[in-house]
């Protein structure tokens, strides 16, 4: 299950059943999501420069998704007793498809605050306890990138001489707080792009948000429990010069 993923360096987790539901009654949704994953390229241009809302990996993805059929849905559940309505709850899933035997629940966590990841577990729980979903999943950062981006990044400034702040503004305007901390982590690193990719990362993707460590230590300790889990993590690999 999902050795392609594996193979290309993809971290891959399976818990509460999840595999044997995938391999008896939705194989062809491991199929897309692989076929989706092992096709993904990250420009390292991409990561600098960022921008508002959602990165261009996350946008790819997505599209890439749709195009198989994994829609945006809104789950609505209600609670009626005597023909009365006394409860109403709403669970909005970036990508649900259904498939003949159930339907997967998939949301991507490319950069968000890491309490997103309690959010769409707990979301995954609901619906699975009110059988309305078979299977939950999550993609965000994998180890083998996060613990790579300040090496990816000072590379990047090297190759692209960023040596000045101002080479920096070709590619996004950093506040005053954030020329502080390069100016800053410059000195204490003794290179401008060693210096600007570690207040770059700590600042972007620093350890507060969502990557794999994050979703790991959450679902040892058993949040989202009993919900079928698949959890991958995109590795370095994906990234380009």
């Amino acid at each position: 299950m999902f050795e392609k993923l594996k193979k290309a360096g993809f971290e891959v987790l399976t818990l509460h059943h999840a595999e044997a539901i995938l391999k008896h009654d939705m194989m062809s949704a491991a199929t897309e999501i692989e076929k989706v994953l092992c096709t993904a390229q990250l420009p390292a241009e991409e990561l600098v420069r960022g921008g508002g809302g959602e990165g261009e990996l996350t946008q790819r993805l997505r599209r890439a998704l749709a195009a198989l059929g994994w829609k945006k849905h809104n789950f609505e559940i209600k609670k009626t007793v005597d023909g009365i309505e006394k409860e109403s709850i709403s669970h909005e899933i970036d990508h649900v498809k259904r498939f003949e035997q159930g339907t997967f629940a998939l949301e991507i966590e490319w950069n968000n605050k890491d309490p997103f990841f309690d959010r769409d577990l707990e979301n995954f729980k609901r619906l699975h306890a009110d059988g309305v979903i078979s299977i939950g999943g999550i993609i965000t950062r994998g180890p083998s990138l996060q613990d790579s981006l300040r090496e990816i990044i000072a590379n990047f400034a090297k190759k692209n001489r960023i040596d000045t702040l101002s080479d920096i503004r070709n590619y996004y305007t950093p506040t005053d707080r954030q020329c502080k901390n390069i100016e800053r982590a410059s000195t204490s690193k003794g290179s401008f792009h060693e210096g600007w990719a570690h207040a770059f990362v700590s600042d972007k993707f620093g350890e507060a948000t969502t990557h794999w460590r994050k979703l790991d230590e959450r679902v040892r300790r058993g949040v989202g429990n009993p919900c079928p889990l698949v959890l991958i993590g995109i590795p370095k690999s994906i990234v380009t010069a």
